[in-house]
Order: structure tokens, then C-alpha cells, then sequence
């Protein structure tokens, strides 16, 4: 039988303990933990969440890795077609964990209404365009088809329709340079919202609309089997380097990768910085449960002194006494961890299925609400650390039982 398992399992069943002097103490080492715990799992999930949610948009709009001619790198606008006919076109098999590749093309022009005028980037998608991706940002209207034969859908933001004042169904005329040259007639094209969408990106809302890729090409003069550039979607971002390296390798000597991290290094360098508010904010909640755990061992240890002292009487040795409340904090630290978690994944659920909380200021993180993403092995995880972390800080003052002498404990008052 383990002793002292047994002697702690009394120490905490017992009804002096629960009017003891030491009881308000010990709640509030629980609660202190289980804040901690909330706060922590509230961190993760909130700064994961809103990395993972910037991720998918910016490469909702160019993929992971863009894959064009060397003359296109300076220039969103599409100069120098590629040839469609490629290896690693419509499936890159060369490579794993590519899920999809598409073709695309830009082109850039003006929307001209009665009133206004806005600068507009054309993006021209095929019926290889992965939609998926832009279902969610749907607030009105549907999205185009370009199946069939060549037509005049596009899909526009919701700020680009606004400004122009227009709404799904209605049409407006386009006007797009040839070959750059101003002094010619540009090239006009009348377009027919179907629909009307909302990232909440401004950097790309304010500027892109989807048309039919055939009027790219027609404009350009390019063949049907030339496009400007291949985006390329990975199964596991973590890898995106590796992917961007493997990619190029595979690719033409004439062809160039460039992936999103690099090409909007900005955005990227700066939700970097939330991995370390987050290990902030983990290390703080640590510290301060644990200190609230050592005040509470501490207090259980004077409170059990005479206990202590009979034990030392009857031969028990330092360390098998201070396994006892070890056993004790371990218990308090699992009620604690026990209610953290419910009660940090209740509000993580509740947010993520109702979105109850929301950012004042949603254009400065490029989402309305707040995001949340955890699994289950982080979770896991978690409570393993902050059990393991706050019983190495229990070692040090537990010390303190090898100090107390039988005879002087035993008369303890």
C-alpha cells in the first residue's frame, strides 16, 4: 500500500479539512488555477484562430504559391503569359501535399458608373477556380460560373459596391489600357454583378474582381492556352517553405515560385508576434498559480505540523512526508486544471458556434469577429505542463518539512 497516497487521500476526504484554516486558502489556489487556465486556453485558441483565419485569406485571393514568368514579379498585372500545357498542370503529382492548382490571369482597369469611378484589379478565373475557398465571404447574390461559354459574371466586394453604388444585377462598363498604352483606345467591357463578396481584407477588397479569364485573353491577345500565373494551394501550411523549395525545383528553369509569406512578408511577420503574446501570457498565468500554490502548500504544512512531527516520531523519513502533500497539491492542482478546462472550452465553443465577441476595430485584424482554433493534443498538452510546472515549483517549499524537528512540532500550537 503507498502510505502516503493513503494519508493524503485522508488529508483531503476529511471534514477538518473543509473547515480548516487553510480551506478559503486552498480555493483560492484552485480558483487561481483555473482562471489561469481559462486565460491560457483562451490565448491559444484566440491567437491560433486569428493567425489561421489571416492565412486562409491572403491565400484565399493568391494561393500558397504562385507560380509565373520572371516579368511578372514586380507587377500584380499580368505581362508575359505561361504556357497552360505544364507538367504540373491540373495536378502536381511531382509533388505531395499539393491539393489543387489553377490558372489565373490580372489585368488592371477602371469601373466607370454615371457618378464615379473606381481602379480595379481583374482577376480572370476558370472552371478550374477553387470556390470553396470563397463561399464563407459571400454576403449577397451567388458565384459566377464560367463553365460554359464566355459571359460577363463577376463577383465584386461588397466596399469596391458600395463606393459605386450598385448592388447584385446591376451592370457597369469597364475600361482596360492596351498593351499599357495610354494613348490608345482602351479596351471596354461591360460586366454583370452576381454577386458580391466580404473578407474583410481592405488590401484586397478594395481592389480585386473576379471576371471570366477569356476576357483576360481576349484583351491581352494571348491564346486560349496562356494564362498569367499557376497559384497552388498546400494541404499543411507548416510546410510551405519546404513545398515553395520543392516546387521550384520541379518547375521550368524559364518559371518562378514565390509564396505568400514572402510576397506579404508584413502581414506575416506581424501575426509571428502573436506566438510570443502568447507564450507571454502562459508564462505569466504559470507563475501566478503556481505562487498561489506554494502559499497554500505552505499554509498546509503549518496547519499539519504536529502531524508532521509524529510522523518524523515514528520514523517516516523527509521525503516520504513531503510525497504526502505533494499528493495534496497534486489533487488541488487537477480540480483546478479540471475546472479550467470546462470552463474554457464552454466559451470557446459558445464563441466559435455563435461568435458572441467581436472586434471593435475589425479592419486593423481583417476579421469582424474574434477567431478560435484549438485541438485536442495542445489541450492535452497544456494541462501536462502547467501540472508539471507548478509541482517543480512545489519542490522548493516543501523543503521546509525536512527543517521541522518531532519534538518542537509536536508541541506546535
Amino acid at each position: 500500500m503507498n502510505l502516503e497516497l493513503f494519508i493524503a487521500k485522508r488529508l483531503i476526504t476529511g471534514k477538518e479539512h473543509k473547515i480548516s484554516i487553510s480551506a478559503p486558502i486552498i480555493k483560492i489556489a484552485i480558483a487561481a488555477i483555473a482562471i489561469g487556465v481559462v486565460m491560457m486556453l483562451i490565448a491559444i485558441a484566440t491567437g491560433v484562430g486569428l493567425k489561421h483565419k489571416i492565412r486562409e485569406k491572403v491565400a484565399a485571393f493568391n494561393g500558397h504559391i504562385q507560380i509565373s514568368n520572371y516579368d511578372n514579379n514586380t507587377s500584380e498585372v499580368s505581362v508575359d503569359p505561361v504556357p497552360l500545357e505544364q507538367d504540373f498542370y491540373p495536378e502536381f503529382k511531382d509533388v505531395e501535399g499539393v491539393s489543387h492548382v489553377q490558372a489565373v490571369a490580372t489585368k488592371g482597369g477602371i469601373i466607370r458608373t454615371e457618378d464615379t469611378f473606381e481602379g480595379m484589379l481583374a482577376k480572370g478565373v476558370g472552371q478550374d477556380y477553387n470556390w470553396a475557398v470563397f463561399e464563407e465571404y459571400i454576403v449577397d447574390g451567388k458565384l459566377p460560373d464560367y463553365s460554359g461559354k464566355l459571359n460577363d459574371e463577376v463577383l465584386i466586394s461588397r466596399m469596391m459596391a458600395n463606393r459605386l453604388q450598385l448592388k447584385v444585377d446591376d451592370s457597369f462598363f469597364s475600361f482596360f489600357l492596351k498593351d499599357g498604352d495610354a494613348s490608345k483606345v482602351p479596351n471596354n467591357r461591360k460586366f454583370k454583378i452576381t454577386g458580391i463578396y466580404d473578407s474583410g481584407f481592405e488590401e484586397f477588397d478594395a481592389t480585386y474582381v473576379f471576371v471570366d479569364i477569356r476576357h483576360i485573353q481576349r484583351m491581352n491577345k494571348w491564346a486560349s492556352n496562356e494564362v498569367g500565373n499557376f497559384e497552388v494551394f498546400i494541404e499543411d501550411f507548416d510546410q510551405l517553405e519546404e513545398k515553395s523549395n520543392e516546387i521550384y525545383s520541379k518547375t521550368l528553369s524559364s518559371l518562378d515560385t514565390q509564396n505568400i509569406k514572402t510576397k506579404y512578408f508584413r502581414i506575416f511577420e506581424w501575426i509571428s508576434l502573436f506566438d510570443f503574446n502568447i507564450a507571454l501570457i502562459i508564462g505569466i498565468m504559470i507563475i501566478v498559480g503556481g505562487i498561489n500554490m506554494i502559499t497554500a502548500l505552505l499554509v498546509l504544512i503549518l496547519e499539519r505540523t504536529q502531524m508532521i512531527g509524529v510522523l518524523k516520531a515514528l520514523g517516516s523519513e523527509n521525503w516520504s512526508i513531503r510525497k504526502v502533500f505533494l499528493y495534496n497539491a497534486t489533487y488541488l492542482i487537477a480540480i483546478g486544471l479540471l475546472w479550467g478546462n470546462g470552463i474554457g472550452l464552454t466559451l470557446l465553443y459558445l464563441q466559435d458556434k455563435f461568435r458572441l465577441f467581436k472586434f471593435p476595430n475589425p479592419e486593423e485584424y481583417y476579421i469582424e469577429y474574434i477567431p478560435v482554433h484549438i485541438d485536442i493534443s495542445t489541450v492535452l498538452l497544456l494541462n501536462l505542463g502547467v501540472m508539471l510546472l507548478c509541482l517543480v515549483m512545489l519542490l522548493v517549499p516543501s523543503y521546509i518539512i525536512t527543517k521541522i524537528t518531532p519534538v518542537k512540532a509536536i508541541k506546535f500550537e
